[in-house]
């Protein structure tokens, strides 16, 4: 134990070398890095169209554009838009059209229909508005009809179902000065008129496709896990894939999504081969079904109150009293296990330190997870993660490592290099060619381009200012919700926010923000709310202030989507420009700004 510091950093006290493990991890790091960064990946788009097929509804859907009106126009019929329009109907907001691409409300659990897909964190505190619904989730981690169905039935609550318009896609919105109206164009010929516009696209919408060679030549069947096609494999999001019992079956891609549906995969089919460019750090889910007794307890406001705890304990609270005692809050308590004395005496570089070697202790104990499950000890090597366990989102699962000891899966590890080739009948890695009947792509979605991109609309605000052309430097916004020269306009999503795992939380907060400011606009019987220039500006300096920090970590792991895949800075990264303070931080200078009541960095007119 060092004389200045209330904790060792000593190999033989720690049970690991961290120099070792640091260079281990620059190593691994180092391999995968691709100077393209996004680059390496396709859009679903032109001759890739056929990835973003909706198998969900009935083909040929028409109906007449609309040119009507409404008070609030919501862009996105998922968590974040559903929250947007409870909180809206809460201050008396009658007047609210949604608007999606998709065939009915849900967002991410519309599209993610895969075998296995279910929440990664506990579903007491992602699922939202549990309290205002009077509902209790059936197991710990809620699987994806549970949370479409939870979907469905908030906009039932919420009666947001009237007015909405599905299968349809916004092309454009444009800022009318002379009626103080956004007109909202899409692609039904509609040109609809809204006081205000709330986006909530959500960033986990539009598919991503690998840039390998011959992507667009395998002539076996192929989809992307986000618009499985059941027709194909048979079954359901339960599994029961039976037409997959006689086809060869590879899968590109090891992350969250692919852990939950791999082994629903190599159940069903007749073989499985993975292929792994970078392994994910799987830590034990136990899930399990809801305890009737701990159900009948609950007292009205337990969800509130356990989602607020969960966000304290990610955020640094170093609490004793952790509700939700999971794999997310583990490395934690880990750290108040490492420090003698209390965490909150450190200084801020110690603070740091201690944090690796609680990462570091974290991650050994999740590699030596992989060492007791997976009997084949090669296997096991090439599953184990080498990372900071935040630099990619953790995974969790209970089924995902056995899979690997049933003879007819293959792990295929690329070494950090990821698929040399596809070809008309499989897929090469390494000189090796594997055939395949079926080629599924688990690639993500499109997080590393402009907001814009991922929306798939322009906004035209005041004096013709467009927001892909004011944010193509890095996002600009008073709070992460609103812009300047674009009044009457709310973004709900990660934009200069403070960054939690459990993203349905955030986007409360962001509704309930917006809310608030929509009911003062209304009391003061106001036309517009728009951030000012200099709101603006003391926003976006406070969250540059924690940029030579937050790079640097991010500089620090393996190439993902949350630093541009290792490609440096990128100002339209997943996780770029955001408020570094963390969402405990976040959570409380909007709680104090509500407080203070004059709508500071504001403008109504």
């Amino acid at each position: 134990m060092s004389a200045t510091k209330p904790y060792s950093t000593d190999p033989a006290d720690l049970g690991f070398d961290p120099e070792e493990l640091r260079a281990k991890y620059n190593h691994e790091r180092d391999k995968r890095i691709r100077k393209e960064g996004f680059g390496q990946y396709k859009a679903a788009a032109g001759e890739l169209e056929e990835y973003m097929v909706d198998h969900y509804v009935d083909p040929g859907f028409t109906r007449e554009p609309l040119t009507d009106e409404v008070e609030v126009a919501i862009i996105g019929g998922g968590y974040g838009g559903l929250l947007a329009g409870a909180r809206l109907r809460e201050i008396g907001v009658e007047s609210i059209r949604m608007i999606d691409k998709a065939g009915d409300f849900g967002g991410t659990w519309y599209w993610n229909r895969y075998p296995g897909a279910q929440c990664d964190i506990e579903a007491y505190v992602y699922m939202p508005l549990l309290d205002e619904l009077d509902y209790v989730p059936t197991e710990r981690y809620a699987h994806a009809p549970e949370l479409l169905e939870h979907s469905r039935n908030i906009a039932r609550h919420y009666d947001l179902y009237k007015d909405t318009v599905f299968q349809t896609e916004v092309s454009e919105i444009n800022w009318d000065e002379s009626s103080k109206r956004w007109i909202i164009h899409t692609n039904r010929g509609d040109a609809m008129k809204a006081q205000y516009i709330a986006m909530a696209n959500g960033p986990l919408t539009r598919p991503k496709l690998p840039g390998i060679r011959g992507v667009e030549k395998f002539k076996g069947h192929t989809f992307h896990t986000s618009r499985w096609d059941y027709n194909y494999t048979g079954g359901s999001p339960e599994g029961g894939m039976t037409r997959l019992a006689d086809k060869r079956v590879g899968i590109i891609g090891t992350g969250a999504t692919a852990i939950q549906c791999i082994p629903h995969l190599g159940e069903d089919a007749k073989s499985l081969h993975v292929f792994q460019r970078t392994p994910t750090s799987v830590d034990a889910r136990y899930n399990a079904p809801t305890d009737p007794e701990w159900k009948a307890k609950l007292k009205p406001g337990w969800h509130k109150k356990r989602v607020e705890n969960f966000n304290n304990t990610l955020g640094g609270a170093y609490t004793d009293d952790d509700m939700v005692g999971d794999g997310w809050t583990d490395i934690f308590r880990n750290v108040g296990g490492i420090v003698t004395g209390d965490v909150d005496n450190l200084t801020e570089e110690q603070k740091d330190e201690v944090f690796e070697l609680g990462d570091f202790q974290k991650m050994q104990e999740i590699r030596d997870r992989t060492d007791s499950i997976v009997e084949d000890p090669e296997t096991a090597n090439k599953l184990k993660a080498y990372y900071r366990q935040f630099c990619k989102r953790p995974g969790f699962h209970d089924e995902y490592l056995q899979t690997y000891n049933r003879p007819s899966v293959t792990l295929v590890d690329t070494n950090g290099q990821g698929v040399d080739e596809i070809t008309e009948s499989g897929v090469i890695v390494d000189g090796v060619e594997y055939a395949l009947d079926c080629l599924i792509f688990s690639t993500g979605f499109e997080t590393g381009s402009s907001y814009t991109s991922q929306s798939g609309y322009d906004l035209i605000g005041k004096n013709n200012t467009r927001l892909s052309e004011k944010w193509a430097n890095g996002l600009r916004t008073h709070h992460g919700l609103t812009t300047h020269n674009f009044p009457n306009c709310f973004i709900l999503g990660f934009t200069q926010t403070g960054v939690t795992p459990n993203a349905t939380h955030m986007l409360d907060e962001q509704a309930s923000q917006m809310a608030y400011i929509v009911k003062e606009a209304r009391a003061r019987h106001a036309a517009t709310v728009e951030a000012t220039k200099q709101g603006e500006d003391e926003w976006c300096d406070i969250c540059d202030s924690y940029g030579d920090k937050t790079e640097q970590l991010l500089a620090q792991c393996t190439p993902g989507y949350y630093n541009n895949e290792g490609g440096g800075s990128n100002k339209n990264g997943f996780i770029s420009g955001q408020y570094g303070g963390g969402a405990v931080k976040f959570f409380q200078i909007l709680k104090e700004w509500r407080e203070d009541g004059n709508l500071a960095g504001m403008e109504i007119k």
